[in-house]
Order: structure tokens, then C-alpha cells, then sequence
């Protein structure tokens, strides 16, 4: 059955290490919209994260779409929200509180912005917060009231062995309370268990009037797992993905330095 859309992730995919888009990448994605190929940037951004890459590509307005936080959200590209599942006050407590079984920064992310109780902010964070462009609030435990709700969580620290020692320490109810992915070597990533990039991609695909054997998909890291762990869907991974991404492909295409994107598009779908 032909492609009739495509879900990529950002990071370690669509861009470069320099957070950049190559020009053979662009130009097999724009080849692909003419063809009628629908575009989902798919992403733990936020939209404020994925807005300028999106335009890049020529992607805009109401009937484009945007799949966020690791799937807790999907949007159009004017801002509307279409799919929500967000994590509350109580999870709010669970995760504070999780957070004291190693020495590192945690914030909680909505559409609008990020929070944190830390006052000593890693680089990392500091870097998340501006590719995102989201704004970073501080603020006392007493500034969150109890109808506070947000889309995903993010443990991460300069340094790797700390995330190392929080991921080894979590309680396995934990992973059965939420869906629990470490993205990065330095990020832990924590949203709803109705979250993932995986379902997202199929019930917007659905809501296209799309079956899933008509979606393509492009990963490289562990949120990008739920996509893969979708038979139906045309599984690529990128040569810079990590092994367990690479496992469950059907095609395994070049790095992201690389073209990756456009190799797989050229012997696959155009």
C-alpha cells in the first residue's frame, strides 16, 4: 500500500547534530508533499520547540499537524489541540518526590511553559529550554495549586551516571504508573501511560481517514520505541539510532548527518 504519510522525530533524525536540516533532506520531504505525502513533525518538543522547522519545510496552518511531548499531545500547526493526556497535581507530588533518589533537575513541561522548584539549573536544562523556545519558570512548591495539570516531566543532569542512579533506583510500580522512556543518556522522560508517540501517530493517521500501513516512520532514540512497536507502521530507523530502535525496523537507513531521511524516502517511496 503507498505512504501516505510520514512521522519523524526531530533530534537525532530529521535534524543534524547542529540541529540543522540538510539540503538533500529538504528537498526528498518537499518532493514528498508534492506527491501529496501528509508531513507530521513528531517530537518531545513543545510546539513553541518544532514551530521553525516546520515552517522550514513549508508546513502551516490548520491542516498540518504536530505530534508533542512524546505523543501527551497533538496539535495543528495554529495551535489548536486536538489529542490531550495530561499528568495532574498528584503526579505532580509522585514525580517531586521520585526525584530525591538522585542529585537531578526536574521540570514539568506544558504547551504554554516550563516549571521547576530547582534554583541550581543544569546546562542541559538550560539548553532544553532554549531549543524549545519555551520559557523556564522557578518557582516554590506553594506557586502550584492543585489544579495544575501538565503534559510530560523531564528528569536530566550533565551528568549521565546521575540519570544512571535515578533510573536504576525507580520502583518497577512506577513504570506501571507511567510511560517512562530515557530519550537521551542524560534525560529520563515521564508522561501519561495513554501517551505515547506510537498512539498518537495512529489515531491522528485515523483521523486523516489513514490505516496505519499508509504511515512511514522515522526514529533514532527510546521515545521513539512506541513507534516502532507498531507492526503495521513502515519502520525506518536512522544509522545513528540506538540498537533496540534498530532491531525492530524494517529498514535501517543512514545517520542523520547523513541523509538518512532522503535515502530511505528515494528507495522506499518516491
Amino acid at each position: 500500500m503507498a505512504i501516505k504519510m510520514l512521522a519523524i522525530d526531530l533530534d537525532g533524525t530529521l535534524l543534524t547534530d547542529s540541529k540543522t536540516i540538510l539540503p538533500g533532506t529538504y528537498k526528498a520531504l518537499q518532493e514528498a508533499k508534492a506527491a501529496g505525502i501528509k508531513i507530521v513533525l513528531t517530537s518531545g518538543r513543545p510546539l513553541s520547540g518544532i514551530k521553525g522547522y516546520a515552517e522550514e519545510l513549508g508546513l502551516s496552518g490548520s491542516e498540518e499537524y504536530a505530534i508533542l511531548f512524546n505523543g501527551a499531545v497533538v496539535q495543528n500547526l495554529d495551535g489548536r489541540v486536538l489529542i490531550s493526556h495530561d499528568l495532574d497535581f498528584g503526579d505532580f507530588n509522585t514525580l517531586l518526590h521520585m526525584q530525591r533518589l538522585s542529585d537531578v533537575n526536574l521540570d514539568f513541561e506544558t504547551p504554554d511553559r516550563f516549571y521547576t522548584l530547582d534554583k541550581k539549573i543544569s546546562i542541559r536544562l538550560q539548553i532544553d529550554g532554549a531549543e524549545t523556545k519555551n520559557q523556564l519558570w522557578i518557582q516554590d512548591r506553594s506557586d502550584f495549586k492543585k489544579d495544575f495539570t501538565f503534559a510530560k516531566a523531564v528528569y536530566q543532569c550533565d551528568d549521565p551516571d546521575q540519570v544512571d542512579r535515578l533510573w536504576n533506583r525507580l520502583p518497577d510500580w512506577f513504570f506501571q504508573s507511567y510511560a517512562v522512556v530515557r530519550s537521551w543518556p542524560e534525560v529520563v522522560e515521564v508522561g501519561s501511560l495513554a501517551a505515547s508517540k506510537g498512539y498518537a501517530v495512529s489515531e491522528l493517521a485515523s483521523r486523516l481517514g489513514l490505516s496505519n500501513s499508509e504511515v512511514m516512520i522515522f526514529g533514532d532514540q527510546g521515545n521513539d520505541r512506541s513507534m516502532f512497536e507498531i507492526p503495521d507502521f513502515k519502520r525506518v530507523a536512522m544509522g545513528n539510532a540506538i540498537d533496540e530502535i534498530k532491531d525492530l525496523a524494517d529498514y535501517v537507513t543512514e545517520t542523520n548527518e547523513r541523509d538518512g531521511i532522503a535515502k530511505a524516502l528515494r528507495k522506499l517511496v518516491l
